[in-house]
């Protein structure tokens, strides 16, 4: 263990050049601050200053701050929740329109290859584009390229 004597510490503010000696500085001097010290800017001591503002409120204003907090929270979760449900309905709606064009695709190569059957078999192309229910020009085309 280290052991720390704060009260032996006497750098001044413009005499802070470590992250130690700063938490050193902050730590006793933190009660006679009224506002945040330049020499204290790094990130680290922002939540560290937030919190002493904070801790310095009157009991009317810490119940403003709460309120806030609480009203902010409930808008950020309704925000939130209303983003996910709308992800989720993309989703189950993409889901949806990806399976009926799969399937619509499917039956039409699953016409085609019946197409090609019938075609073989030696019926005409009428009664091949009635049986596949096929455009007359696709069952030509068909027969062209067999």
């Amino acid at each position: 263990f280290k052991y720390v004597e704060i009260a032996k510490f006497n750098k001044t503010e413009e005499e802070l050049d470590t992250l130690y000696e700063k938490w050193l500085y902050v730590l006793k001097n933190l009660s006679r601050l009224d506002k945040r010290p330049a020499a204290l800017k790094e990130k680290v001591f922002t939540k560290l200053f937030e919190e002493a503002e904070i801790a310095k409120f009157t009991p009317t204003e810490l119940k403003e701050y709460e309120d806030s907090l609480k009203a902010y929270r409930d808008v950020k979760n309704s925000i939130d929740t209303a983003l996910e449900k709308g992800r989720e309905e993309g989703m189950a709606e993409g889901m949806a329109k990806g399976m009926e064009k799969g399937m619509a695709k499917g039956m039409e190569k699953e016409k085609l290859s019946t197409a090609r059957r019938l075609l073989s078999m030696g019926l005409s192309e009428e009664q091949v584009s009635t049986a596949t229910e096929l455009p007359l020009e696709v069952i030509q085309k068909l027969r062209e390229q067999a």
